[in-house]
């Protein structure tokens, strides 16, 4: 550890690193009035989107919208660079759609920097964090950079992304880097593996670029849009389509180029020893995964309008530059495809996040907080969730304030930090709304509704947008009395009953409407999801307040899972294994059913 000694400069809250989960930490404590200072290897790559060219979807979009909720960056920076506007899902539940947004990479970028740069209580620095420094009782009082300066604070995140020991894979091509064209992080990996941290390996990538005016587009398919009146940000936004996505495939000429290569594959000849995305995998993954299928879906998405470049999503790879080459020109379309950018594969340490608590602060080391890739998830919506959270509480610790939790039945981001803190990863951690057992609650049209009240009483967000909210929220309220009390929701489950969703959505506007009153798109939406949703709701409801009142009741060194009568086996031999010390720890030992933990309820009560 270091010396507190020589001090230089003091801050409150220190940021390590400018991708996405460093964005959302410095703008949430910055917001929150800590003294921050971001610190970052190349300030021009802050908010860089190194991979794909797109924000959210199905689950992730869940913690996009949340992160507005709580006045958090990526959703308005989202807002000023789309191109491209898509709900995904909708032929089932609004629980689960998930918007998805197409994005201008550079827009993007400058328009997150211009934002940070003009923040007042944050700023910027060009340097490579060496080492954090604590006191004698492991307390954070700052870090040293590489060129030897001492900064104090009383907080720190450390947000290294794939820079920490980063080593990039070409075909038999391998070397040091954190992207494509920038240098590993080598002095803070090696320094905090000396803290005594538990560090794993894993491995992400991603595919060429493809020259524009190369490609031939006549041969695929349009990604068709609908227009939309609302993205992420809780003002309304009619969506314009500024770019459109096309869809071709891959073929068994193109896999058999894989397969005859394989030897050459970092991966198949396990150069490559990290753990790589299981619900995003490599084409070689795909190909030795799924040999039944013969194509694979290649979605072309612009960088953005002024770029020169296609993203093909759905080819990442590590292959040899001539295996790419030969791989790509056999998919229709891509014939004449001139690369302009080779895929590559990287491999990166992480910590394991089981070591952190639920405001992702070190259990051992006070004051030092970590976010994004590093805890071992991937994907920009993740990393910029946590960097919130790790932002918010990193700015309650330096001010002296309680630290904020959110808890798995308020939000997705709540599941995913406890799911991380609880039981760790042995994979890159992705959001899915199958991962939220009270998912019909925890929608995207209610999630202002869910979370304003606690983002005014943080100070995230400002009274006039939270009276706005909650007046509409009193509005649907009133409205859905109004339905009740006339019977008509009857009328409208009986609709829902025989698949009319399109039919109950209008009735409902016409309601509305004769009502005198008007409600935003989202407004509408969440009217919707109330009377479709509200047989279960109140279970789930219920649920939740059982799992509140008895969440601490202890369990039994010696109880037996067998006496519980209707307890599958595989469910009794889990919970044996697992031997939960409470009703919350039962609750999240994985494939316990809500069933099950009303039973172990009954059972500990009976008992007492």
């Amino acid at each position: 550890m270091i010396s507190t000694n020589n001090l230089t400069k003091q801050y409150d809250v220190i940021i390590v690193g400018g991708g996405h989960a460093g964005v959302e930490a410095a703008h949430i404590a910055a917001k929150l009035g800590a003294k921050t200072i971001l610190i970052t290897s190349d300030k021009t790559k802050i908010g860089l989107m190194p991979c794909n060219p797109s924000i959210g979807g199905i689950g992730k979009g869940h913690i996009v919208f949340e992160i507005s909720a709580l006045g958090g960056l990526m959703p308005h920076l989202c807002t000023e660079s789309y191109l491209q506007a898509k709900m995904l899902n909708t032929r089932k539940g609004p629980a689960v759609h998930g918007l998805r947004l197409q994005i201008d990479k550079a827009l993007y970028q400058a328009s997150a920097q211009r934002t940070l740069e003009s923040m007042p209580n944050l700023s910027i620095l060009e340097n490579r964090v060496a080492t954090c420094c604590f006191d004698e009782q492991k307390n954070i009082t700052g870090i040293t950079t590489e060129t030897g300066q001492r900064i104090n604070a009383n907080a720190v995140v450390i947000t290294g992304g794939t820079f920490l020991h980063g080593v990039i894979h070409i075909g038999e091509e391998q070397w040091p880097g954190g992207r494509s064209d920038e240098a590993a992080t080598v002095t803070l990996a090696d320094h905090l593996k000396t803290l005594g941290l538990t560090i794993g390996r894993m491995k992400t990538g991603t595919p060429a670029r493809l020259k524009k005016d190369s490609v031939c587009l006549d041969s695929m398919d349009i990604d068709e849009t609908e227009p939309l009146e609302y993205l992420f940000a809780y003002q309304p936004h009619k969506t314009i389509t500024k770019a459109v996505c096309y869809i071709t495939h891959t073929n068994e000429t193109t896999h058999e180029i894989i397969r005859s290569s394989a030897h050459r594959s970092p991966i198949f000849s396990k150069r490559i020893t990290g753990t790589p995305t299981r619900y995003c995998p490599s084409i070689e993954d795909k190909i030795t995964r799924f040999q039944d299928k013969s194509s694979h879906h290649v979605f072309l998405e612009p960088e953005g309008l002024s770029a020169d470049e296609w993203y093909p999503n759905g080819i990442s790879n590590s292959l040899p530059k001539d295996v790419q080459e030969a791989m790509i020109h056999s998919i229709p379309g891509l014939e004449n495809a001139v690369i302009t950018k080779y895929a590559y594969g990287i491999e990166y340490d992480f910590i394991q996040p089981n070591q952190l608590d639920q405001t992702l602060q070190a259990k051992e080391y006070p004051g030092l907080f970590f976010a994004g890739q590093i805890n071992g998830t991937t994907g920009y919506e993740e990393a910029a969730g946590q960097g919130l959270i790790a932002g918010i509480n990193a700015a309650h610790k330096a001010l002296g304030r309680q630290p904020y939790i959110m808890h798995r039945y308020e939000g997705y981001i709540g599941i995913m930090v406890d799911d991380l803190t609880r039981f760790g990863v042995d994979e890159p951690y992705r959001m899915f709304t199958s991962r939220a057992e009270r998912r019909l609650i925890l929608r995207q049209d209610n999630v202002f509704f869910r979370l304003s009240p606690t983002a005014y009483r943080l100070g995230l967000i400002s009274e006039a947008i939270y009276n706005e909210i909650m007046d509409e929220q009193a509005k649907i309220t009133d409205l859905l009395q109004q339905i009740i009390q006339q019977q008509l929701h009857i009328q409208y489950a009986q609709a829902i009953t025989r698949g009319e969703h399109k039919l109950v959505q209008d009735m409902i506007r016409l309601f509305v409407k004769s009502k005198g009153t008007t409600l935003s798109a989202r407004g509408y939406d969440n009217l919707f999801a109330e009377l479709l949703y509200a047989p279960y709701q109140e279970r789930e409801l219920r649920e939740i307040e059982k799992s509140r009142t008895y969440s601490t009741l202890t369990i039994p060194e010696n109880f037996s899972y067998k006496n519980l009568p209707g307890l599958s086996r595989e469910l009794q031999e889990k919970l044996q294994e697992h031997r939960p010390k409470t009703v919350a720890d039962a609750q999240q030992v994985p494939g316990i059913t809500p069933a099950t933990i009303s039973l172990l309820i009954f059972k500990l009560r009976e008992q007492k």
